[in-house]
């Protein structure tokens, strides 16, 4: 890429936002990020401070993104925990938030990037899942994620052009000023549970699967869209973005076991316990479509799961 640009950033003090912000500055572009901080892991960056700014403030949105290129529309109430927990907020932010940020990239013909999630899924039926799997979600995120990814389809159309990422889970950490900025994600939580000599805790029956993209993958895959995006025709493309790691959950624990036994000389124990989510997505493949996130951005993914679990053990 030779050309630079201003890309505006919701939830840029997020776990996400954050790394996509560092990896466009790292490149040579100019960020705009802004976030209401709550659920902020950073507060500035450098040549960029963060403005407190909520995305359910169509007035404030439009006045701080005037100048943007494009932007990259990160912020939400992510989860399944966090939306169950406080439905409203989860509905007002999720879905207003993002119909307020896609319609001033219609009135405005700026292009847009938005990360869906293979929530939008539910149990796959077809494999491997890509972009044109019905959407099935079983959850209050996974609605909110497919709500908003047709309000985009339906507001880029002849508008705007927009790239959806139905990303698959995250995982990992990035470096933000030297310190390491990550999220409690199953990975995450096993490490810190064997590392404290405490049993993994593995949900009935273990086989239940995941396709595990690094958060580090993810910036890049943000940087690389820039030049499909501004190539593009008005209207609204998704493409599943994803490793092809899809591990269970039991694989997971048994990977970590195993780490932590070669690293550190202890093995700690695995017990699988009633699953309080056992109506949730149990299917033993999560095998994502790949091809079209590579053809189309030129992403492909550089870290792996038992790399990543490595690294953390050794710390």
């Amino acid at each position: 890429m030779t050309d630079t640009y201003t890309i505006g950033i919701t939830g840029a003090a997020g776990y996400i936002g954050s790394a996509v912000a560092n990896r466009l500055l790292d490149a040579g572009h100019d960020v705009v990020p802004v976030d209401n901080y709550f659920a902020a892991k950073v507060s500035d960056f450098d040549g960029a401070d963060i403005l407190d700014v909520d995305v359910r403030d169509r007035d404030a949105l439009a006045e701080t993104f005037a100048d943007v290129d494009a932007v990259f529309h990160l912020a939400a109430v992510s989860g399944v925990q966090d939306c169950n927990a406080d439905p409203g907020l989860a509905f007002d932010v999720n879905v207003g938030g993002t119909a307020n940020v896609a319609w001033l990239c219609r009135e405005r013909n700026v292009p847009l990037v938005f990360p869906c999630s293979v929530a939008v899924f539910g149990d796959p039926v077809e494999f491997p899942i890509s972009a044109a799997h019905p959407r099935e979600p079983l959850n209050l995120y996974g609605e909110t994620k497919a709500m908003s990814e047709q309000d985009i389809h339906w507001l880029a159309e002849g508008s705007f052009p927009a790239l959806v990422f139905v990303k698959s889970n995250l995982y990992g950490h990035h470096e933000h000023r030297g310190e390491r900025v990550g999220k409690r994600t199953v990975i995450h939580i096993f490490v810190e549970k064997a590392l404290n000599r405490e049993p993994l805790t593995v949900h009935e029956p273990g086989t239940q699967a995941r396709d595990f993209l690094h958060v580090r993958d993810v910036a890049r895959a943000y940087e690389r869209s820039l030049d499909a995006l501004f190539a593009a025709e008005d209207g609204a493309e998704t493409l599943t973005l994803a490793s092809g790691e899809c591990r269970s959950v039991l694989d997971i624990a048994e990977t970590v076991q195993a780490t932590v036994e070669e690293e550190r000389g202890f093995r700690p124990a695995i017990e699988l316990v009633e699953n309080p989510r056992a109506a949730e997505a149990s299917t033993a493949d999560f095998t994502v479509e790949t091809t079209t996130a590579r053809d189309r951005l030129g992403f492909e993914p550089v870290h792996s799961v038992d790399e990543t679990i490595r690294e953390m053990v050794r710390r």
